[in-house]
């Protein structure tokens, strides 16, 4: 038996709004749990595949400068 935890998670959260998709990614950022990490992956694959490219560096410029700190 196979289980793809990619379609598991997009299963969870496709159909939220807004306000539900920023409460799964605060809930996960606070928890700190190792285990969540694979969710904020999905919804970072979510959005990396639905952006342009000026929202691509925008985030990666962010993520770097907070790599920084």
């Amino acid at each position: 038996m196979s289980f793809n935890l990619r379609e598991a998670i997009l299963a969870n959260v496709t159909g939220h709004n807004e306000e539900q998709v920023e409460a799964t990614i605060e809930d996960a950022v606070k928890s700190g749990e190792e285990k969540m990490l694979p969710g904020l992956g999905v919804l970072f694959e979510v959005y990396w595949n639905t952006t342009d490219e000026q929202g691509r560096d925008e985030v990666i410029s962010q993520i770097a400068e907070g790599l920084q700190k």
